[in-house]
């Protein structure tokens, strides 16, 4: 790749993050009238109401969520930055409620689905397996630190679901890391007060290099499946004379 060839590649990518950046910041202005509607409604149960749709595969950014709640609903009310933790625990809360439901529809729709069907995407028994030892192996800690990063949070317990990963610890690491998310996003809209949306503003850039690599991860599985599937030796038949 020349000199030109790379520049091409760079500006590409960087209209791309600003066209994805641009729409995703649209859409979410749209959000937060939802958003603002639901804490004028329900107060603290609308924290534990949006967090836990956000974690139940549905992308409602909890970078908006909560640091909204930091502002609107504890330092526009003029209560005690202690009311932050208070904040964590609803909002950790509703994402153990909606990580519930999501792991649910891994384990009892997801897993039939892809043992039955799961061939046609490339999904095998055998990576299936993998996928349940990796689990009960190192479940805890990435159930744990998934929590503390953006997109990969929002998805993470159906996968956890379809690999059968002990529901106990999943629910409990759940829930301890969405309390740190969740509380520091609360405390961080707590004192930037009118301005929290600086607070996405920062985070959002992240959000497309993120998808980027766990796209590249599955490009990387689908280019390893079929270099182990051509690599198979073909079964000999047997002639009958």
């Amino acid at each position: 790749m020349n000199a030109c060839q790379a520049d091409a590649c760079v500006s590409l990518t960087l209209v791309t993050i600003l066209c994805y950046t641009a729409k995703v910041y649209a859409l979410e202005q749209e959000l937060l009238a939802f958003i603002s509607y639901a804490y004028i409604s329900m107060q603290w149960p609308g924290v534990v109401v949006l967090m836990a749709i956000e974690s139940a595969c549905i992308p409602l950014p909890s970078e908006i969520i909560m640091p909204f709640a930091g502002w609107m609903l504890i330092k526009d009310q003029s209560l005690p930055a202690a009311y932050t933790m208070i904040a964590g625990l609803y909002g950790a809360l509703g994402c153990t409620i909606g990580s519930a439901i999501a792991y649910g529809i891994g384990i009892w729709g997801g897993r039939p689905l892809l043992e039955r069907y799961g061939r046609y995407i490339l999904i095998s028994h055998h990576d299936l397996d993998v996928a349940d030892r990796w689990f009960n192996r190192y479940g805890s800690w990435s159930i744990f630190l998934s929590r503390l990063l953006p997109v990969v949070r929002t998805f993470i317990s159906l996968p956890a679901g379809i690999a059968r990963m002990h529901f106990i610890k999943f629910l409990i690491y759940t829930f301890l890391g969405s309390f740190i998310w969740c509380a520091g996003l609360a405390y961080g809209g707590y004192l930037l007060g009118e301005h929290w949306e600086q607070i996405r503003t920062i985070m959002r850039p992240f959000d497309p290099f993120i998808i980027a690599i766990i796209i590249t991860f599955i490009a990387f599985y689908i280019y390893r499946h079929v270099r182990r599937s051509v690599k198979q030796p073909k079964r000999k038949t047997k002639s009958f004379s």
